[in-house]
């Protein structure tokens, strides 16, 4: 699992920005929700809050949050997204601390504990097992002061096994010429499929198609509220999108203090 996600992402790293009509207009769009969230969820008001963004892609999250005042750490399990997460802070003038780590192993790779750990765009479905589902629990829970607020989003699983859904709609911008989708193989037992992802665009005349590959879980939601509670977690909440605004179900537990 571990090298085929890594080289997903690296692969995904330069054009990933590709995915969203507008990056940077998405970047303030979900700081804005998120900060509202965590925010809500905090035990005392704070203006200093230690977020760790452990799955920071290209730092859609780590950005926004950033200039939401959060004092921001972030990592990720590929090296070429992190480091892309960096010129991208860099050039709005950002200041967050940058690493590569993987869930499963955080309290050994990152020091120190945070209020907040986070983990946004469906990156907890890549761990495919209940072993490694609950290390990546484990760590999470290591990572966080006691009080500390975990957040995590995935795709509405629930939903989606019950058709098998097999391709996302086509999302069309630039006047037609780039085009983003996926086409999702399932398994026979429908508890993991693999994601094709497509992005073709027009370039100079000439069409060129972008693809790669990774496999996820379909992680239902009782599943992960059984994984959290296991390892020590309380007062698991799900929001689901047209409650709280973001665009996957977003569940948020405290550690137990």
């Amino acid at each position: 699992m571990r090298e085929s996600v890594i080289q997903f992402y690296d692969d995904l790293a330069e054009n990933y920005h590709l995915i969203f009509q507008d990056w940077n207009k998405t970047i303030l769009r979900q700081a804005e929700i998120l900060s509202k969230l965590i925010r809500s969820k905090l035990a005392e008001p704070r203006k200093d809050v230690l977020l760790l963004d452990c799955s920071c892609g290209i730092g859609t999250q780590a950005i926004g949050l950033a200039m939401e005042g959060f004092k921001v750490t972030a990592t990720d399990i590929s090296p070429v997204s992190v480091e892309r997460a960096k010129k991208e802070a860099e050039s709005r003038g950002v200041a967050i601390h940058f690493g590569v780590a993987d869930f499963r192993s955080l309290e050994r790779e990152i020091s120190g504990v945070f209020d907040v750990v986070l983990s946004a765009d469906n990156a907890i479905p890549h761990l495919l097992t209940d072993e490694d589902l609950d290390l990546a629990a484990r760590n999470l829970y290591s990572k966080l002061n006691d009080d500390g607020v975990l957040l995590i989003t995935i795709r509405d699983y629930d939903e989606l096994v019950k058709e098998k859904q097999r391709a996302t709609p086509p999302h069309v911008f630039d006047g037609g010429k780039r085009i983003v989708f996926q086409v999702w193989d399932w398994a026979d037992d429908a508890a993991t499929y693999a994601t094709n992802h497509f992005v073709v665009q027009e370039i100079d005349g000439e069409w060129v198609t972008k693809h790669s590959v990774t496999r996820y879980r379909a992680l239902l939601r009782d599943e992960l509220d059984r994984l959290l509670r296991a390892v020590g977690f309380v007062e698991i909440e799900w929001h689901m999108p047209e409650e709280s605004g973001f665009y996957q179900p977003v569940v948020t537990a405290r550690k137990k203090r």
